[in-house]
């Protein structure tokens, strides 16, 4: 982020008038001269009117005014700054426009960063900073990942409570442009609940199970199914729509749709995304059990048409979850390999076996590498006595 500092030369008392100055010629209800209370009490008062200088001023110019406000900001004790940082943060969030939107959020991001990292402050900056991403599309400015915000608060983590709210403002922000990480951060809400407060959690579990559902690129949902929140919507629809796409075929889906149409379509799900994710999902599961399945097979268990099937396969295959080949003349496809859509006690057996028979070829490769190095032992010491 860039900086253009203004007043950032002079002492902090002039600085503090200038920016009186400047605020009140822009017509600012504000004097000019400087608090007989204190720095804190003239950043107050520079905070409540610094937005009048959105209305006429070129971008580069409010960065070097916000950046003259945040150098003063930073030198307020923490124990008497966080109403002025709050006060601030809730400024920037008040741009006009998308350009003055980015000079907003580089101001914050300046703030965030000359913060100390053991400061509470940072995660109040930090949940601005994405408001004010949000409104000038620049999310992934300041969010990238899970892994990576955690490592933002590492010397001074939030409460449960605290990262609730920045997970679910984060879902917000991403489900329209990124509903992969939306689903991931949603995950990551649930993981904070425990049993305890996890009955409370009904409303952020179902958007959870929406928005994995809705995400064509999210195909392992049987996790979901042990988050506690989620286990408090036994006996719900929601529920059972995620029972569904988590192990059941088409067929099922179908029937669900027909009975409960109405319920589909208040949850924002769209039907035929629906029954695209869904002839995928059976389509694995088929895959699982059977290493080569006819042409008339996947039109009845998928309920598509016979010209459809070669379409469809090549979409699974781009998906890199099954690998597979097509055989037109004999109306067939031969399965390589799948991901497995659940991955439960059975599947924990089936590596447990491969892995052991793996071991098993390793020992008799290897008895048989000791047997032939014995052997050529024995024979150089046997061409050497007949030397």
């Amino acid at each position: 982020m860039t900086s253009h500092p203004v007043f950032i030369d002079l002492s902090l008392d002039e600085q503090v008038q200038e920016l009186r100055k400047y605020f009140k010629k822009l017509g600012a209800e504000i004097s000019s001269e400087k608090s007989n209370k204190g720095v804190e009490d003239d950043l107050h008062k520079i905070i409540g009117v610094c937005d009048v200088c959105f209305k006429d001023g070129e971008p580069s110019q409010i960065d070097g005014i916000l950046n003259s406000i945040v150098s003063i900001m930073i030198t307020i004790p923490l124990d008497r700054g966080e109403n002025i940082v709050l006060a601030y943060c809730e400024k920037m969030t008040k741009a006009p426009n998308q350009p003055l939107g980015k000079v907003c959020l580089q101001s914050l991001w300046r703030l965030f960063n000359n913060l100390d990292t053991a400061s509470p402050l940072r995660y109040h900056v930090y949940y601005h900073l994405v408001q004010v991403a949000k409104q000038c599309e620049q999310v992934l400015e300041v969010f990238t990942g899970v892994d990576q915000l955690k490592t933002q608060f590492t010397n001074c983590p939030p409460s449960s409570e605290q990262m609730q709210k920045l997970y679910r403002l984060l879902h917000d922000v991403t489900k329209d442009t990124n509903m992969e990480l939306s689903s991931k951060v949603m995950i990551e809400l649930l993981g904070t609940y425990t049993a305890d407060n996890a009955c409370v959690a009904r409303e952020d579990a179902m958007k959870c199970i929406v928005t994995a559902l809705a995400d064509p690129n999210t195909f392992l949902l049987d996790p979901l199914l042990a988050l506690k929140p989620v286990r408090f919507l036994e006996g719900d629809l929601i529920h059972d729509l995620l029972s569904i796409f988590v192990s059941d075929k088409l067929p099922s889906y179908v029937q669900f749709y027909e009975d409960h149409k109405e319920f589909v379509n208040s949850q924002g799900l769209n039907h035929e995304q629906n029954m695209k994710k869904m002839r995928l999902l059976t389509f694995m599961q088929l895959a699982e059990s059977n290493p080569e399945m006819t042409f008339d097979t996947l039109t009845k268990e998928l309920q598509i048409t016979e010209d459809e099937v070669e379409p469809f396969v090549i979409q699974v295959l781009k998906t890199k979850l099954v690998r597979a080949r097509l055989d037109q003349a004999n109306r067939k496809v031969h399965i390589s390999s799948t991901m497995h859509r659940t991955f439960g006690a059975p599947q924990w057996q089936q590596l447990r076996g491969l892995l052991q028979a793996w071991k098993e070829n390793l020992s008799s490769v290897r008895d048989g590498l000791t047997n032939v190095s014995s052997a050529q032992l024995d024979l150089a010491r046997t061409q050497k006595l007949i030397n």
